[in-house]
């Protein structure tokens, strides 16, 4: 399950920590918080740590296939999966309840996933407890877009449990300056740590031939393809990226556009939009794309967009700029003053004709898109790789772990 990291050997200078991390569901298709969340437990892991996740067997459609309540060892991380039952929005787990009252004080640091969940309750309420610094990454919750949304039944949360897991947190982890920005109005003041995520750049030093993605949608071959990859969600921009497909369709009968990802409530309407733009031959929906599949998508596109109205980070900006593409993004896609100032992408309101605009520069100009092709590259290796990343992920769990006021249950003994 655990995306393999490079295989470079890291050394840290500093005693062994154990850190755990809990996280609602680890299931695919709920996107990049669950993929961020393993590949940092790899990444810290690999320099000695000792890393635990405890998560919920939840998935879309019901549970998924896992052992529960069985230690796993993947990758050099232990993986815990804990029965979830109802209320299934709020993902508690009683099973998780008590291994958690059992287990937490043996940890010296814990990171809680996202917001407003069942672990975030219980396991800011023990820690507080227990004197054992915890860590909050709100993945974009406290965006004032985001929060915005269902605020009567946030407010109730808030209220509840959350203001306080959020005030008395040893630290509240961003992935960027922007992040930390537009939240911290919102984040109860607990010092904030500016930590990016990573990508695993070994399977992008060789990109699998196209022909891979042509066999999974055969209209592709022969066309210019651009490629959004992400979550069919409200938030994503969709909206914005299928009528200004429609006008560049409309002068170029080359392109095509790949829509891949996993329904999060939006299919039905994005396949309306093309009804509505004339295009529905000429945008394709081929699902979640995963490992091999993802990479041959990345061989065949010509340009990725990512037009959000709220991106916390955009795993898969960084992904596709990794691959050497051009990549065009809103101003709402929290990387992108990273992202631009390295030269690797056009970043543009969220705007129908700025997005149309800047698709059609890259598309018509070879040498602007080759140049924001190498560029992205260049960017990635230089503040996106898991390697540097684990260092900085490290150092900050060891100033969180140097705050302990409890004693760990294994020192203890």
């Amino acid at each position: 399950m655990l995306s393999t990291l490079n295989n470079q050997s890291f050394v840290h200078q500093t005693p062994a920590m154990r850190i755990l991390h809990l996280i609602a569901t680890l299931a695919r298709e709920s996107g990049g918080p669950a993929q961020a969340c393993l590949e940092m437990a790899r990444a810290v892991a690999a320099r000695g740590h000792e890393v635990t996740i405890y998560t919920t067997n939840w998935a879309s459609n019901g549970v998924e296939p896992v052992p529960t309540s069985v230690r796993l060892q993947q990758d050099g991380v232990n993986v815990t999966y804990y029965p979830v039952h109802f209320p299934r929005f709020w993902k508690p787990s009683l099973a998780m309840a008590s291994a958690l009252r059992r287990d937490l004080a043996q940890f010296d640091v814990v990171h809680l996933h996202s917001l407003y969940m069942f672990h975030d309750w219980l396991g800011g309420r023990l820690c507080q407890r227990l004197g054992v610094p915890y860590i909050v990454r709100p993945h974009g919750m406290l965006d004032p877009y985001i929060r915005s949304r269902h605020r009567a039944r946030k407010q109730l949360v808030e209220t509840l449990f959350q203001n306080r897991v959020l005030r008395q947190a040893t630290a509240i982890h961003y992935t960027s300056d922007v992040e930390r920005e537009i939240s911290q109005p919102f984040d109860g003041g607990a010092p904030a740590r500016i930590v990016p995520l990573g990508v695993d750049l070994s399977g992008f030093d060789s990109l699998p031939p196209a022909e891979r993605f042509y066999q999974i949608c055969p209209e592709t071959r022969g066309r210019r393809v651009i490629l959004f990859l992400s979550r069919l969600h409200f938030k994503k921009g969709l909206d914005l990226l299928i009528p200004a497909f429609a006008r560049l369709a409309a002068e170029d009968p080359s392109l095509h556009l790949v829509i891949a990802g996993p329904d999060d409530g939006m299919l039905d309407q994005c396949k309306a939009w093309t009804r509505r733009d004339g295009v529905p031959d000429r945008v394709s929906f081929p699902g979640m794309l995963r490992g091999e599949d993802k990479l041959a998508a990345f061989a065949a596109a010509s340009v990725f967009s990512l037009p959000s109205y709220s991106e916390n980070f955009g795993i898969a900006v960084v992904e596709a700029m990794a691959a050497g593409l051009p990549v065009v993004i809103s101003d709402q896609v929290n990387i992108w003053r990273e992202v631009q100032a390295g030269g690797g992408a056009l970043v543009v309101r969220c705007d129908e004709q700025k997005l149309t605009l800047a698709l059609a520069t890259v598309l018509r100009d070879p040498t602007l898109a080759g140049d924001l092709a190498h560029k992205a590259r260049d960017t990635v290796q230089r503040l996106y790789r898991w390697d540097n990343v684990a260092v900085a992920l490290e150092a900050m769990y060891e100033d969180a772990a140097a705050r302990r006021s409890g004693v760990p249950a294994a020192a203890a003994a």
